[in-house]
């Protein structure tokens, strides 16, 4: 699709953002939405973050800034203040990615926004929300994980507890939430003509993906009579969530000839379809099982018999086996390896360094016939697109550019 015809052209947001919650209007700019990015005298000190740093910038800034364009404006100085109003008057959202109230405490909360804009959509996301007794303390991203339950400590040296590799769910989902409800908003502002202030917490995020888990422990805690553990288990309370599945043999990992592969014939007929495959009938009418959600759990001989077969073949060979008989089989890839899955390689074409600096993953979802939404342009250096923003989006002249920089509008006068 064209930059004229993208999902989102026409839709302007104005980004306040630092570090990793900026993240919540890269969507937006990868479906063809204006993104500008406001930055401090000095910019984000996102391009230092994390690593690995790719020609002086980190990737975390390349990824989650790609396809925005940047001015800097100090909002400290009436310039650099009237300068974002104008902005925002112009705008459908502006992204206050920052703690709770920094733009209000620089005299642009939403009231103010409102005043010069009534339909922008004030979207504030941050650690720990607007309210709660964790509202202003200082955080990064593991913290929503760990307070939401889904990674622990692991050994680490000496004995000391680690942080273990996983996946950082909050910084991810906060954001992705934002994003929808931010569209959401939009529309909501163009159909009555009256915007509103969202806000949304990583920490809730996290803990809102993670609900399997928590509903689940909650849902024991009323009555063993009023709520039980699944039919094909005896009724017996299983630890919720995947926690579960550590003991299951017709749902679990095992080993191929060379790496691993996942098995989930939980269902009968698939559980039936891979014995009469790998010509081990004899297994199916032993242990038949339930019609659905048996796992055959416990069942360490079966675990043996399957764990035997298994290891004759190549995952690959066990992927092709499940696609010819109709037995949900998947490979175990690592994030190393995923790049040589066939199945990436055909939905998640990278987009390549040549245009965003580092190779990067496309937007997950494509409009079908299209090849998959990814951001024109890289990530912007501090104030890259001043001139352009100025003139362009706001129609300023020469001279008023001037007086704006002498008006202290974008911070010492410097681009970057």
């Amino acid at each position: 699709m064209s930059a004229e015809t993208a999902l989102l052209s026409g839709l302007r947001v104005v980004e306040c953002s630092m570090l990793g919650p900026g993240a919540i209007s890269t969507p937006l700019a990868d479906l063809g939405a204006d993104v500008i990015k406001v930055e401090p005298p000095g910019g984000d000190y996102i391009r230092a973050m994390s690593w690995p740093i790719v020609r002086g910038d980190s990737l975390l800034h390349l990824h989650i800034s790609r396809g925005k364009r940047s001015i800097v404006l100090d909002l400290r100085s009436p310039a650099g203040q009237e300068t974002f109003l104008d902005l925002v008057a112009r705008a459908d959202a502006v992204v206050e990615a920052m703690r709770p109230g920094s733009l209000d405490r620089r005299g642009l909360g939403y009231e103010k926004l409102r005043a010069v804009n009534p339909k922008v959509v004030l979207c504030t996301v941050s650690g720990y929300g607007m309210t709660g007794p964790y509202r202003d303390l200082p955080s990064h991203g593991i913290a929503y994980d760990a307070w939401a339950g889904t990674v622990a400590p692991v050994p680490g040296p000496d004995g000391l507890p680690a942080i273990p590799d996983h996946t950082s769910i909050g910084i991810t989902a906060g954001p992705l939430f934002g994003t929808m409800t931010v569209l959401a908003a939009v529309l909501h502002a163009r159909e009555t003509g009256a915007g509103c202030h969202l806000e949304v917490a990583q920490s809730d995020a996290a803990a809102a993906f993670d609900w399997l888990r928590s509903e689940g422990h909650r849902a024991y805690t009323r009555p063993p009579e009023e709520v039980t553990g699944n039919p094909s288990d005896g009724y017996e309370r299983r630890a919720p969530g995947t926690g579960g599945m550590a003991d299951g043999v017709r749902y679990q990992f095992y080993r191929s000839s060379d790496g691993h592969l996942l098995f989930m014939a939980s269902e009968r007929k698939f559980w039936r379809s891979f014995c009469t495959a790998v010509g081990r009938a004899d297994l199916y009418d032993a242990h038949p099982g339930e019609r659905v959600a048996d796992h055959a759990r416990g069942n360490l001989a079966l675990r043996h018999e399957l764990a035997a077969i298994f290891a004759t073949r190549t995952t690959a060979e066990w992927v092709e086996l499940g696609l010819a008989h109709d037995v949900p089989i998947s490979p175990v890839n690592t994030s190393a390896t995923l790049a040589d899955d066939p199945q990436f390689a055909d939905r998640m074409p990278w987009q390549p360094a040549g245009r965003l600096v580092a190779d990067q993953l496309p937007f997950p979802v494509r409009v079908v016939g299209s090849p998959p939404p990814a951001a024109a342009a890289p990530a912007p250096s501090a104030g890259q697109h001043r001139e352009e923003i100025l003139r362009e989006v706001l129609g300023y002249d020469a001279e008023r550019i001037a007086g704006l920089a002498a008006g202290g509008a974008f911070g010492d006068g410097q681009i970057g």
